[in-house]
């Protein structure tokens, strides 16, 4: 669900003082808790990344090499699938190495999208290397080459074995972070890649036929293809400001609303993500002229934490009537219901 106006609302700075001091109170502790943790699992994932990467370019100058050396346009192909790769993961690091900045004055949320914005551009990367994967296995059919087999598949086994520890290394951290995942799919398309060399290079040298080189890099464009589409669908999700994945804004907002009995509604509600890990949420919240808006405050907050996980969240309290106008009061009532 997207928005006309910037999160977060501008209508936050009418927030009472005791609503201010619930929210920083709150999201403080939430954020202060959950701190120490990323930090350290930040600095790491980082260190793999850039492992990773090395290992990438040694495997791709091998398969170059040994693909000139044999005339295996698989190997060939596979070098320079891996220097996109290679690329990628440059770029996944250094997206990681800028997310750790503190925000500041131009970036209230400092740099956590990034990683987003390079698992897009990774995503979008992927789709190019598997449009000149098939141009080239097409290519193949039609006019294939001899392959000296011993050199191709012993260069490409060694990419299979440096592909497999760089996955290895990935693996774990890959499902904390977009931008991880997108370097973990690279380096498994590597992987596949250098298989499928090894398993050319061997088919050619007991059955001599050529065509096993073009229909085998077919397969590896297909499963490449899969995992970037899905990454590029998710990352555009991120950055197009929609609901985060799995939260159920009616849901949410009906559990709002029974929060207390002195909330007599809530509206204007928006959720969106920094990352896939980080939800935020805006909305306004009616209360009955008697009852204690700290309270309420309170009681809105433990739902937001315990029942959704979401520990950054801005919330207007409006006391007997919605000061916005009642139009769009009673219009983003029915939109969050309709959602």
């Amino acid at each position: 669900m997207s928005h006309d106006h910037p999160p977060p609302t501008t209508q936050a700075s009418s927030h009472n003082h005791d609503h201010g001091h619930g929210h920083n109170h709150d999201h403080g502790h939430g954020h202060g808790h959950s701190h120490g943790h990323s930090h350290h699992h930040h600095g790491s994932t980082g260190n793999k990344l850039g492992v990773a990467f090395w290992l990438i370019v040694a495997v791709m100058i091998a398969e170059g090499f040994g693909g000139f050396w044999s005339g295996s346009l698989t190997l060939t192909a596979d070098a320079g699938h891996m220097f996109v790769d290679a690329a990628s993961l440059a770029l996944a690091w250094f997206a990681h190495r800028l997310s750790a900045r503190p925000r500041n004055d131009t970036r209230s949320f400092g740099y956590a999208r990034v990683q987003v914005l390079a698992a897009f551009v990774n995503s979008l990367l992927l789709l190019i290397i598997v449009a000149g994967i098939v141009v080239e296995a097409v290519n193949r059919m039609m006019t294939p080459h001899p392959v000296e087999t011993t050199i191709a598949a012993a260069v490409a086994m060694l990419g299979v074995l440096v592909n497999l520890g760089a996955a290895a290394l990935l693996h774990g951290a890959h499902e904390h972070d977009m931008n991880t995942r997108a370097a973990y799919l690279h380096v498994l398309s590597d992987l596949i890649g250098s298989v499928a060399a090894v398993a050319s290079a061997v088919v050619i040298r007991y059955t001599g036929w050529l065509p096993a080189d073009a229909w085998l890099s077919l397969f590896v464009a297909a499963l490449i293809a899969r995992g970037a589409w899905r990454l590029l669908l998710d990352s555009a999700h991120v950055l197009q400001e929609g609901v985060p994945v799995g939260l159920d804004l009616g849901r949410l907002v009906s559990r709002l609303k029974g929060a207390s009995p002195e909330i007599l509604d809530v509206h204007h509600v928006h959720a969106w993500s920094l990352t896939p890990a980080d939800t935020l949420l805006t909305a306004h919240a009616r209360i009955g002229a008697t009852a204690n808006v700290q309270d309420a405050l309170a009681q809105l907050k433990r739902v937001l934490i315990e029942d959704f996980s979401i520990h950054h969240s801005t919330i207007q309290i409006e006391i007997d009537a919605c000061t916005d106008t009642e139009h769009a009061c009673a219009g983003e009532v029915a939109h969050a219901h309709h959602h």
